[in-house]
């Protein structure tokens, strides 16, 4: 075992040790244990003591047995009632899993027929060879999809597109890894763009509008499309700084025609119209997990997608993901992330270092949580520290809120901090350590231009 993997271990069982010895005063039991699970996994995960997608089925382990309401612990004194063992297994059909799942089959299903290559002629044609212009173009039209339409789906689609680019680059250019995390981290930054970019926005949105504050489309716009903008080609060359091309450029094939075949037209027209109602979600409200089943279906059915090609999808990152799912239900439902939250005294701050500190949290926790999760258990302690009179009314209530919702967009430290970072895993190209350099940076400078956009926006709103 290596010495980081050993640190990892100690470190780990110290973690999940320490709530269970220490009392910790207005959490309950099962808030300790649900604190013991969540230090033990964010441990493992950042140091990898080991493998990420078996530390996600840990955590689902001890949920049932220390957490559920058929484990070794009797709640029944205890002002805590368990959920059933299933809730915590059911993470394994979330929606969310469903909606990779459907991706995932049309990303291998495109690989199989070559219709990645079609894409990548198509995409890349305006960018040239080199590489930094590449990753540059690939990550304006995953920030431009992500804008309107679901942020996994788009980077599960754009993961077809850089197979074929990585598979032509020599195995020790640093560039493969940038080009893998380029997707990610642009579907998370053009997530922001828009209301239906993200959900975090449309639970802030759906806060505001209950407490009679309307917020247009455009309005959000104006506020956070120059951010991503911004944030675009800071990412670009963060990615650029630490993972620079090897060569001058990539010689692609954008030469070649599509397939003809009955299975690749099965697959053309499956793939056409699954975007196609991933992107007008909005206009007939099937969910994008509803729709993510058609392709699952209908390629299956047709024996387009085959048993083998089944057995071959990246299962683990499904696991990675329900277990990052399931801690975040044992923390919200036992009391933990409320607890964590409200353990600060929010009247010693003054509006600046409010915002910076909503910022900061929900930074931290949209690593290790679901960045929707955050904003849910965020927006609601801003709203009462507008209502208690901390902060102005409508200003101080609408900044809070742009800050817990784009603050919860800039987790890409780890691979569990959005489901578009989980998919660049399955590529094989990226490990923890290069999610963790990369995402550090350009979130803390995400979290410093949010906040310098409060500030130049502050005049406008009061």
């Amino acid at each position: 075992m290596s010495k980081m993997k050993l640190t990892g271990l100690i470190l780990g069982l110290i973690g999940f040790t320490l709530p269970l010895i220490v009392s910790f005063p207005g959490l309950s039991l099962a808030g300790h244990f649900a604190m013991s699970i969540f230090l033990l996994a964010a441990v493992f995960w950042m140091f990898e003591t080991i493998p990420i997608y078996s530390t996600s089925i840990l955590v689902i382990f001890f949920q049932v047995i220390l957490l559920s309401a058929e484990g070794f612990i009797d709640y029944s004194a205890i002002d805590y009632s368990p959920l059933p063992y299933t809730q915590f297994i059911a993470t394994l059909a979330d929606p969310i899993i469903i909606l990779f799942l459907g991706g995932f089959v049309l990303a291998d299903a495109s690989v199989k027929y070559d219709f990645d290559k079609s894409m990548t002629r198509l995409l890349l044609r305006p960018f040239g060879s080199r590489p930094k212009f590449i990753i540059l173009g690939l990550m304006l039209v995953t920030a431009v999809l992500s804008a309107f339409m679901s942020n996994t789906a788009t980077t599960a689609m754009m993961i077809t597109v850089i197979l074929p680019i990585i598979a032509r680059m020599e195995p020790g250019d640093p560039a493969r890894i940038g080009i893998a995390l380029s997707i990610p981290f642009a579907a998370n930054i053009g997530g922001i763009a828009t209301p239906i970019g993200t959900p975090p926005n449309a639970v802030v949105i759906a806060a505001l509008n209950q407490q009679g504050m309307q917020v247009a489309f455009s309005s959000w716009m104006m506020y956070a499309l120059p951010l991503a903008i911004v944030m675009l080609f800071i990412a670009w060359q963060v990615l650029l700084r630490l993972y620079p091309p090897a060569v001058e450029s990539v010689t692609l094939d954008l030469s070649g025609k599509l397939k003809k075949s009955k299975n690749a037209i099965i697959l053309y027209a499956t793939f056409g119209l699954t975007v196609l109602l991933w992107v007008t979600e909005g206009l007939h409200g099937i969910r994008s997990s509803i729709v993510a089943l058609m392709p699952v279906a209908v390629l299956t059915l047709t024996s387009v997608f085959e048993k083998q090609d089944i057995r071959k999808l990246p299962w683990e990152v499904l696991w990675l993901i329900a277990g990052g799912i399931a801690l975040g239900i044992s923390m919200k439902e036992t009391g933990l992330a409320e607890w964590m939250v409200g353990a600060i005294s929010w009247d010693q701050f003054g509006y600046l270092m409010l915002l910076a500190v909503f910022g900061a949290v929900a930074l931290t926790m949209s690593n290790f949580l679901s960045n929707t999760v955050t904003a849910s258990l965020l927006i609601p302690l801003a709203i009462s520290l507008v209502t208690s009179g901390l902060l102005d009314g409508v200003a101080g209530m609408l900044m809070l809120g742009l800050v817990i919702a784009l603050g919860s967009s800039f987790a890409m430290v780890l691979p569990i901090s959005t489901p578009p970072n989980a998919i660049a895993v399955s590529t094989g190209m990226v490990q923890t350590k290069d999610m963790i350099s990369s995402g550090l940076i350009i979130g803390l400078i995400g979290l410093v231009l949010i906040l310098v956009l409060s500030v130049i926006y502050w005049p406008f709103i009061i």
